[in-house]
């Protein structure tokens, strides 16, 4: 089952898994429109290693980075539909524009992200540092969420008003 972890319960918890000998595998993102391309990258990332943990920016922090319009859910919300996911084992929230702090203080063993930020992988340095991997996943054609968004805005731009009957 997953839990829902403050960063030094996460910290703690990490500590354990080390002790146990399980492989920490660590990704994060907004995951504000949670789609079949997140889910296929969650499970790929899960598939290197034995814990998973998803890092979710704060609602702020979505904002800072996609805009006042964006996070579609609340944070809450996206983390309470994150634990229900098989492939993740730990949810965290982090309210800085990336989660290098949080990457620093757990030090995966594997760091993964989707290829689109290939040129810029937050934590890099430090997992490699201390001899951790970094993967690079495919993103799954057709899923973006800023193209979902566009697409929903425009069909509902288009469809004609509901009649309104007295």
């Amino acid at each position: 089952m997953s839990k829902l972890y403050t960063r030094r319960q996460l910290i703690e918890q990490r500590q354990i898994w080390r002790a146990e000998g399980k492989k920490v595998v660590f990704t994060n993102g907004c995951y504000d429109i949670l789609h079949p391309g997140h889910i296929r990258t969650l499970e790929r990332a899960r598939s290197l290693g034995d814990v998973l943990i998803l890092a979710l920016n704060t609602d702020a922090s979505v904002q800072r980075i996609k805009g006042p319009a964006r996070p579609f859910f609340d944070e809450q919300s996206r983390a309470a539909l994150a634990l229900h996911l098989e492939a993740v084992a730990a949810v965290t929230l982090f309210d800085e524009d990336t989660p290098r702090e949080l990457i620093a203080s757990i030090l995966p063993d594997v760091l993964v992200k989707g290829a689109d930020w290939s040129h810029f992988v937050a934590g890099r340095e430090e997992v490699e540092a201390a001899g951790g991997v970094v993967h690079t996943l495919p993103m799954e054609p057709g899923f973006s969420t800023t193209n979902i968004a566009e697409r929903v805005l425009a069909k509902l731009k288009a469809a004609k008003p509901p009649l309104l009957v007295p």
